[in-house]
């Protein structure tokens, strides 16, 4: 089986090493730590993903449930 080539993108205001990039897909928006491209990718729900964009752009810290 092989794996789609995704495109992904890392913040602008990612400059310190401390960089997420995510990736989005039909059904999903995939996140994962930019100093290790090959390890773990966290997959959450488009919706859940506005949900935690938006709180963090309010000034909350709520964290996106990747168990759904």
């Amino acid at each position: 089986m092989t794996t789609p080539q995704r495109t992904w993108r890392k913040s602008s205001r990612s400059d310190d090493g401390n960089c997420v990039e995510v990736a989005f897909t039909d059904d999903a928006v995939l996140a994962r730590d930019s100093k290790e491209p090959d390890g773990l990718v966290l997959r959450f729900s488009p919706q859940r993903w506005r949900s935690f964009i938006t709180d963090l752009r309010a000034g909350g810290s709520q964290s996106p449930d990747a168990t759904e």
